[in-house]
Parts: C-alpha cells; structure tokens; sequence
C-alpha cells in the first residue's frame, strides 16, 4: 500500500521531470513569445485576423517537422522533404488547373505519389545499403528537376476555388489547416506511442542489433518510416496548396531547416529511437514566432535563418556535451550509463546508421 509520503515524493519527482523537460521549455518560450509580440504589437498580435494568420502558415512547418521526425527515429535523414512536397504542390496545381481534375483527385494523386516516393526511397536504400543521407540528396535533385517540369517559370494559380476557401476557412479564428495539423500529429503521437508498428519503428531505431534479435526487422521499419514520411510531406504539400495563393517552382525550397529545427529543438535525437511530437509541434511554434518578430520589427529576413541555425547547432552540441558528461560520471562509478533520450550525437555519429539495416 503507498503511503501519503510515498505519494508525495513520486508526485514530486515526477514535476521535477516535467519542469526539466524539453516540452515544458518550449511551452515557457512560446508563452513567452506570445506575450512579447502581443506588448510589442500594442495587442493587434492577439487580434482575430492577426491569430488567424499566424496559425494558418504553422501548419506546414508542423508537418514538415514531423515528416523529418519519423525519418530521424530510425537514425535516418531525409533531405527531400522540402523538394518533394513542392515537387507534389506543383503536381496537384498542375492537376486541377491544366488538366480540369477535381480536387479531390488531385490531392488524393498528390498524397499518394508522395507516399509512393517515400516508399521507393526507402527500398532503395535498404536493396543498395547505400547512406540515406547519400539516397535522399539524389531523391531531393530528381524532384527538384521534377518541379521545375511541371511548373516551368510561371506560378499555377488557376486551380480549384473550393481548395483556396478550405485554406482560409477559419471557425473561431482557427484555420482549418492548423486544424488539420494537429490532428494529423495525435494520430502520430497515437501511432508512434501506443500502436505496435510505432513501438517497432522506436526499437529499430533505438538499437538495431537488439531489435533483430526480437526478431523485428530494421529494413522493413527503415521502409516503413520513410513511407511515413512521404506521407506527412504530401500532407504538408495540400496545406501549403491550399493556403498559398498559387505554386511555382520555389515552393518547398525553404523547407529543409525548419523541417530539421522543429524535431531536433523538440528533443529528437539524430542516432534514432527517439520522437517528441509534442516537442515538435511546439519547436515549430516557436520559429513560426521568430518569423513573426521578424515582420513585426521589419527584420533581414537571413537573421532568422541565422538564428534557427544557431539554436539547432547549440542543441546537438549541447546534447553531445551533456552525453559525454554522462558517460564519463558512468566510467566514474565504473559502469556505462544508457544513452539520453534527447538530442545526444552529432549528425557524423548518426550517418554510419543513416543507411539500410542489415
């Protein structure tokens, strides 16, 4: 039987883990931004039209941070988020404007191509055993040259009007593609934490050698998560369609960082077997915030970039510096400690992993 003080003291040290958590951080820091840019917007931030906009264009970073985080729990790297959910944001425009396809083909078209693509991305890396880091470069530069085929120099913009009110629809002040987006990541979160083809994807990516011997295969979860992702990004490709008043070729080019930024600042760790939805969603927040301050005060636009880059490199290094803390304190007491369940290895430490499992 627990006794009251039993009680209190796990109660206690389970609020002494949430407060040191990464999610409660990020959670201080978005309160705190909001807080900051409503004072400093003289309260026009907090206004209707203002939350409407701000949360409208958050949906495609969250997405595309989760589409990085599903690669990143099973120690992979995905360079073609951004090439191919702009590569599929032209393939859907070019659908409905060119070739009178009704939306909902279209973006059912767009969604599975870009499953699809995943889908090859994976089994090629796992059939050659080449680095996925190597795989998904070529991936990004085919889907590149893909794009710039479907939309040439011009911006398609003729598509379908019941697509463009679906993006700004907004119950509440609450766009619906945010909308989207959130449930989108509980269906994740319910997937990665509770289902248990998720639970597979965070052991094979956690320790693959362990993994096999449980008799999970690593090459089928390597598919499996870059499926997934495939997935998330054409998602990601039909909010951006949606909120975007046209596409054009430079869609998805400024997707790459933010996708990285939002799981690693969330707390995902590169070697894999790590995720933090709740992380990543917040993470995206947050820089969705810097770019906010950054038209609020009229900003370069390069600081931001700057910045979100400095952030995710302080969090690897600090991640590294606090595993090696670790290691050392074990060597200390003459054992090993497990590894962290954040951000710990460098992007080099993660690359042997980043190929097909064996």
């Amino acid at each position: 039987m627990i006794t009251i003080n039993e009680y209190g003291a796990r109660t206690a040290a389970a609020l002494r883990r949430l407060s040191r958590s990464t999610t409660t951080t990020l959670l201080c820091v978005t309160l705190g931004g909001c807080l900051a840019l409503g004072i400093a917007s003289s309260g026009e931030f907090f206004q209707g039209p203002s939350v409407r906009t701000f949360l409208q264009y958050l949906a495609t970073p969250v997405l595309i941070g989760l589409a990085q985080m599903v690669a990143l729990c099973v120690g992979q790297l995905n360079l073609a988020v951004g090439a191919l959910g702009g590569c599929t944001a032209c393939l859907m425009g070019v659908l409905m404007a060119d070739g009178g396809v009704p939306a909902p083909i279209a973006v059912a078209a767009g969604v599975l191509t870009a499953m699809l693509v995943g889908l090859v991305t994976g089994v090629f890396i796992v059939a050659t055993r080449i680095n996925g880091f190597i795989v998904t470069l070529g991936v990004m530069t085919i889907l590149l040259g893909a794009q710039y085929r479907l939309a040439g120099t011009r911006t398609v913009d003729g598509y379908s009007p019941a697509l463009k009110e679906l993006g700004r629809a907004a119950p509440l002040n609450l766009p619906l593609v945010f909308l989207t987006a959130l449930a989108v990541a509980a269906l994740l979160a319910v997937f990665l934490y509770r289902a248990t083809a998720g639970r597979r994807l965070l052991a094979a990516g956690g320790n693959p050698l362990a993994a096999r011997l449980s008799g999970i295969s690593t090459d089928r979860q390597i598919v499996l998560a870059h499926t997934l992702s495939g997935l998330l990004v054409g998602v990601a490709a039909v909010t951006a369609t949606a909120s975007l008043p046209g596409v054009n070729r430079s869609v998805g080019g400024d997707w790459l960082l933010p996708s990285f930024a939002a799981p690693i600042i969330g707390g995902v760790g590169l070697s894999g077997g790590s995720v933090a939805v709740s992380g990543t969603v917040l993470a995206a927040f947050v820089m969705r915030l810097i770019d906010a301050a950054r038209a609020q005060f009229s900003l370069d636009p390069s600081w931001v970039n700057f910045l979100i880059g400095l952030v995710v490199l302080g969090t690897v290094v600090g991640g590294r510096v606090h595993q090696t803390h670790l290691e050392k304190k074990g060597k200390a007491h003459g054992r090993t400690p497990p590894a962290p369940a954040g951000p710990g290895p460098t992007a080099g430490a993660a690359l042997p992993n980043a190929g097909g499992g064996r």
